[in-house]
């Protein structure tokens, strides 16, 4: 079924909908004799389906046949080739997480300029709009939550009481939007907006779509400067009263029984699954789990109830097969799920492993899923373990201990299939309730690093002064481990080998709480006594502004805010490059649960979900965006093909061993079938094998 736009004729891309009927306007009035074009763009480019030129009343009509994927945007630009340009999404195609969606009347002004740039801002470039599936797909459908094509008004969400007066989002969107129609007939402070949105080291703007998406690649540029010039218009209200910190749109979702949401992951189709911690006004544990699309719509019959969730926190981790696991704190257990939704564990979760209040997951390249079993974090020092169910499968549970395993928060998995643990040690939950939180040098914490042979590495526990009750844990694509600490605010980066690269500080009172990666490499923190979101240069500085290093601040100095965040547990970005923060309390004396996900469109660089596991942006030039997970050759301190003896993985088969070590699969039974004995088929973790 093809659902439409609210009050929107909606017609399937791919069938014949008739001609496009629209109007172009802008500061308000109609123009005439714009230039208006109509484009497909999907993963193989950009294509102009036609053109038309407006009449007198800003109208035009263009017959086309649609594609049946990828979007539909139409541009308009003023006849005497002035600075305006001027952009509408009017449809979404089939291949992402949301139903295809086609309007037959557009309007075309500054607010659908601006949904569009910062909705599309990670695939518009120089020819237009265009990139891999679902990420485009998804981004395109977002546009609609912040305008309306057919009336060229706010959207229906960005308006809704979840936004609304409630925050700064509808306010920005018209500030934004007067800016744009600056350029309908002012040089002079046209020319002004330009200079404002060049990034540093960067090159003017050419009109105003680049100068839009300038900024939403850029939100720190000239808050003031474009504040000052904005207020020279008043086109759109309600607008900024004073300057923002950060030129960011934030929109909330929420949903039924999604409060106090812990940790976010997303499926391969783009779905945000959450956790939650309460039930909605209580400090009672919560038997649900929330499921949003794209657009921030529950899907999957969301609220998820069943599979023993019993209060879920910091677990949430999805499968190469689709499926979803999820920690149940409250059940000492994990509730699993399959990618429709529907409950795969018992009535009590799965226990297997002797799980007593686990935290984080992770599923590595072969399908095993890892959970840090934290013991709670009020018991004593040294405590705590790792459960691996090899392939998914609890009843095969493996508990790893040693390496310095305490109270274990998070866990990750990096390119060669190494598991990384944050040791967050006990007692910390005692003070977060309290003022004392913020102080420094109560705490320590350490990592631990377990190879795929289910060994803690000969390093392991890492240690630093800069850990202070260390929480969430990410991986880059060069398999830098970032990790932040939550007492003293800081987030420190460790090498493949284990090694402090370095320690980059965060204002005193951020207490961050988890921390990812984009497709850039760039890293983002979610910060809980402060609610904000800090964005720091990563290993690859070519993504980074001219001149800067590695954990150079790239946001402001007070992070990315908005009222739309509370006190925030959970950072993560999806395929098409917005970042979601999860609202995990609204007050901190006393606790109250948080209400809802903030999704800050257009900010980050996309990576392929569910992660693969370090991120990796989606590609349009493979025959799928996101490559199959598989782990890289063994990292210095591994054993490498061809020694002797070789431990089994969790995964491993017989056959899958004697092709990644040049042996005969016969060969090599023989040689092990004392230890592998008659069914060769069922080799054991940990099992010692001769090779040749």
């Amino acid at each position: 079924m093809v659902l439409g736009l609210a009050n929107v004729p909606a017609s399937s891309p791919g069938a014949a909908p008739g001609p496009l009927h629209g109007t172009v306007t802008g500061a308000g009035k109609p123009l005439r004799g714009a230039r208006v074009t109509l484009y497909a763009g999907s993963r193989t480019g950009v294509r102009e389906l036609g053109r038309a030129t407006t009449d007198a009343t800003g109208s035009f009509d263009i017959g086309y046949a649609p594609p049946a994927a990828g979007v539909l945007y139409v541009e308009a630009t003023r006849a005497d080739a002035g600075r305006l340009r001027l952009r509408s999404v009017v449809a979404v195609g089939e291949g992402g997480a949301v139903p295809a969606r086609t309007t037959n009347r557009v309007r075309v002004d500054e607010l659908t300029t601006v949904a569009a740039a910062y909705s599309l801002a990670q695939f518009t470039g120089e020819h237009g709009v265009d990139g891999p599936s679902p990420g485009l797909q998804n981004a395109a459908a977002t546009t609609f939550n912040l305008a309306d094509p057919a009336t060229g008004e706010p959207g229906a969400v960005v308006t809704n009481a979840d936004n609304g007066d409630s925050n700064e989002t509808l306010a920005t969107l018209n500030t934004l939007a007067n800016l744009v129609s600056l350029c309908v007939s002012d040089t002079t402070r046209c020319e002004s907006l330009l200079r404002l949105a060049t990034p540093p080291g960067g090159t003017a703007p050419r009109d105003t779509a680049q100068a839009v998406l300038n900024l939403a690649r850029n939100p720190a540029l000239s808050p003031s400067g474009l504040h000052a010039l904005a207020r020279t218009a008043d086109h759109y209200a309600p607008a900024l009263a004073a300057p923002p910190t950060a030129w960011i749109l934030a929109l909330r979702y929420t949903d039924t029984d999604l409060y106090s949401p812990g940790r976010i992951a997303f499926d391969t189709k783009g779905n945000a699954w959450a956790s939650n911690n309460w039930l909605p006004g209580t400090r009672n544990p919560t038997p649900y789990v929330s499921v949003l699309d794209p657009t921030g719509r529950p899907v999957l019959g969301s609220p998820i109830q069943g599979g023993g969730m019993k209060g879920g926190d910091w677990g949430a981790a999805v499968a190469p097969d689709g499926s979803v696991w999820m920690s149940s704190y409250g059940g000492d257990s994990v509730a699993h799920y399959s990618a429709t939704g529907e409950p795969l564990s018992p009535a009590t979760g799965h226990r297997d492993g002797g799980l007593v209040h686990p935290q984080g997951i992770a599923v590595d390249q072969r399908g095993n899923v890892w959970i840090a079993n934290n013991y709670g974090l009020e018991t004593a020092p040294g405590q705590g373990n790792v459960v691996v169910y090899p392939h998914g499968d609890p009843s095969r549970a493996i508990r790893i201990t040693g390496g310095g395993l305490n109270h274990p928060f998070a866990v990750q998995i990096d390119g060669y299939g190494r598991a990384w643990v944050s040791n967050a040690g006990p007692g910390g939950a005692d003070l977060v309730n309290t003022r004392l939180a913020p102080l420094t040098g109560k705490f320590g914490g350490s990592v631990t690093v377990i190879g795929p042979d289910l060994e803690p590495t000969a390093s392991s526990p890492i240690q630093s002064d800069s850990f202070k009750w260390p929480l969430g844990i990410a991986i880059d694509s060069r398999n830098n481990a970032w990790l932040n600490s939550y007492v003293n605010s800081a987030v420190t980066r460790l090498t493949p080998d284990g090694a402090v690269a370095g320690v980059y500080r965060l204002p005193e009172n951020t207490l961050p709480w988890s921390v990812a990666v984009d497709g850039s490499d760039r890293v983002w923190v979610a910060g809980f006594l402060t609610p904000g979101v800090w964005t720091l240069c990563g290993a690859d500085t070519t993504a980074c502004p001219p001149g800067s290093a590695t954990g150079a601040l790239l946001s402001p100095p007070k992070g990315l805010r908005s009222k739309a965040m509370q006190h925030l547990t959970a950072v993560q970005i999806d395929q098409s490059g917005n970042v979601w923060l999860a609202n995990n309390w609204s007050r901190v004396v006393p606790p109250a649960g948080g209400t809802g996900l903030v999704e800050l469109i257009g900010l980050a660089t996309p990576v392929c979900t569910p992660l693969t596991p370090v991120p990796t942006r989606p590609s349009s030039a493979t025959p799928t965006p996101c490559a199959e997970r598989t782990a890289q050759a063994d990292p210095p301190t591994a054993e490498r093909a061809g020694t002797a003896p070789y431990t089994v993985r969790p995964g491993d088969t017989l056959g899958g061993i004697a092709r990644a070590h040049g042996e005969s699969w016969t060969e090599l039974y023989l040689r092990n079938r004392t230890a592998v004995g008659r069914d060769p088929n069922l080799i054991t973790p940990g099992q010692r094998l001769t090779l040749r």
